[in-house]
């Protein structure tokens, strides 16, 4: 089991900087057409990088993580007069079922979903999806260093094509790029930046 410094360093490293560019143009979308802030379900939340902003926005937040020490951390910072706003969830990704969202966050989370449970968990943040909702996440690309690893799962642009049937895809970006994680090591990163948006008539089927 990994120490709790090494998972501090990890928090301040990977918890640090503005909130994801998947993010932001997820909002730059809902202010253009002047819907208000909604509900915002963050998956894999760690200590808040994109959760506070929301917050900070206006925008009601269940913010979801596996380490209850990680919510802890995130909590300590959230402004006193946003904490009312913030649901804290200490759940894996794998056993979520999102309730009814407006936005749908997974910042560099879903492809540490085994390839077995990415189907039902994809399935489930579809059907959360209200009407004219939006997922900004990443995912990861065939050629990323972390490919065939247990437990990761890659999409291939075919494959993307097929999960976002029926929805609306309004920014998709590859990139490939060699970079150091937030533990310090260096890799391979072959990554979708993306933001799909749910028909305003429909929120997807239901797993």
């Amino acid at each position: 089991m990994r120490s709790a410094s090494k998972f501090a360093a990890y928090d301040r490293i990977a918890g640090s900087g503005p909130p994801r560019t998947t993010v932001l143009l997820a909002l730059e979308r809902f202010a253009a057409e002047g819907r208000p802030p909604g509900l915002a379900v963050d998956l894999g939340c760690g200590i808040g990088r994109d959760t506070i902003p929301l917050l900070e926005r206006g925008w009601r937040v269940v913010a979801l993580d596996r380490r209850p020490e990680a919510l802890a951390a995130l909590a300590a910072h959230v402004p006193v007069t946003a904490a009312e706003r913030l649901l804290l969830w200490a759940q894996r990704i794998e056993d979520a079922v999102p309730p009814p969202a407006d936005l749908l966050v997974s910042s560099f989370a879903l492809f540490l979903v085994a390839p077995e449970l990415f189907p039902l968990v994809w399935a489930r943040l579809r059907a959360a999806l209200r009407p004219g909702g939006r997922i900004a996440c990443q995912l990861l690309g065939p050629h990323d260093e972390w490919a065939g690893r247990p437990g990761v799962t890659v999409h291939r642009a075919a494959e993307l094509d097929a999960l976002f049937e029926g929805l609306c895809v309004e920014w998709r970006q590859e990139e490939e790029a060699h970079a150091v994680t937030p533990k310090g090591v260096g890799k391979r990163w072959h990554l979708w930046h993306l933001v799909v948006r749910a028909p305003d008539g429909s929120a997807g089927p239901s797993p």
